[in-house]
Formats: structure tokens, C-alpha cells, sequence
């Protein structure tokens, strides 16, 4: 079961911990040395997918955790960044979109899993993703980076448009998964109804 695309994938959740340690011991050097730590979780999720497909390792392991590592690593990094007044007030609402939304797309998902649905991951959900990850990046090192890289503001601002995303992409698995409900509640009531005649 754990295979290198899965290692990789639970690296990511290994490297948490170490992350949200650092937010302990602020200063400019461990602000860096949190990008590299992050940058590295963000190379691993491209790596750990292309690895299983181009190796024919594609496990249910793998599939069930790689998500999971992705919605851990920026609920903790969000989570953290606000708790440590790394960012502004005017940005909470996009960290709690995003937040909301990772939350109701785990339990869709789960619901579905129990009806033999599953719902692939969307082309801009990966982008939503992608956006995320860049994003924090720059609200790690935050006033630390150099002085003509408006890191603050790049961050801040690439936030909003990853709440735009995950606000699209979030409506698009709850229209679909919708329809999956529907079609459920439809095939148990037919069933009652033929089991009653």
C-alpha cells in the first residue's frame, strides 16, 4: 500500500507539524525555511499523482488521501496565519470561504462514497488548488520577503480570487452531487412503492 506516490502524499501531512511549529519561533529565517518546507508539500502534490499514473500505482489509498493532505495543509497554514495576525481582517472572509467550502465538499464526498458515487476532481478545482498553494506562499513570508516584492498584497489579493474558485467549484460538486441525491432518493422510493404492490 504505501508505494512512493503515497509516501510523497503523506509528507505532506507529516510536514504540518513542523509548519505550524515555526509560527512559534518567528523571524525572517524560519519564514523561509516554512516557503521551502511548503513549496516542497506543494512539489510533492504534483509528483505523487504523475508518479502513480506513469507507474500504474494508482491506489485507493492514494486517491482517498491526497485531498485530505491538500485541505489539511491549507486549513492549518489559514488557521495559523489568521491566529497570528499574519494577514488582514479584510482577508478572514476569504480564509473562512475557503474553509467552508473544503468542509462541504469532504462530507458531499463522503455522502456520495456511500452510494457508489464518486465525483471526479475538476480542471479548476486543480487550478483552485494551485491558486491556494502560491497564494500562501506569499502570506508565509509576508513582510519578510524583499522590499520590491509586494508579497502582503499579492497574497491578500490571490487569496480573494481562490475564494472565487473555491466558491465556483464548490457550487459545481454541490449541483452535481445533487443530482446524484436525487437519483438515489428516486431509485429508494421507487423501490418502496414496488415492494408495497
Amino acid at each position: 500500500m504505501l508505494n512512493l506516490p503515497n509516501i510523497l502524499t503523506l509528507s505532506r501531512i507529516f510536514v504540518i507539524p513542523v509548519v505550524i511549529a515555526m509560527f512559534y519561533w518567528d523571524s525572517p529565517t524560519t519564514r523561509w525555511v516554512m516557503l521551502g518546507l511548503f513549496t516542497a508539500a506543494g512539489i510533492t502534490d504534483f509528483f505523487d499523482g504523475y508518479l502513480a499514473r506513469r507507474s500504474n500505482q494508482v491506489s485507493a489509498f492514494g486517491r482517498f488521501l491526497d485531498p485530505i493532505a491538500d485541505k489539511l495543509l491549507v486549513a492549518a497554514l489559514l488557521l495559523m496565519l489568521v491566529g497570528f495576525d499574519r494577514m488582514s481582517t479584510w482577508s478572514y472572509l476569504p480564509a473562512v470561504i475557503i474553509l467552508m467550502r473544503e468542509l462541504l465538499v469532504s462530507g458531499l464526498r463522503e455522502f456520495l462514497a456511500q452510494t457508489q458515487v464518486s465525483i471526479p476532481v475538476s480542471t479548476l478545482a486543480k487550478w483552485k488548488t494551485t491558486l491556494q498553494m502560491f497564494t500562501l506562499g506569499f502570506l508565509i513570508v509576508g513582510s519578510d520577503a524583499p522590499t520590491w516584492i509586494p508579497a502582503q498584497i499579492i497574497g491578500e489579493v490571490g487569496l480573494w480570487l481562490a475564494a472565487l474558485l473555491t466558491l465556483i467549484t464548490g457550487y459545481d460538486y454541490l449541483k452535481a452531487g445533487i443530482v446524484h441525491m436525487l437519483e438515489a432518493d428516486s431509485v429508494a422510493n421507487s423501490d418502496k412503492t414496488g415492494s408495497a404492490e
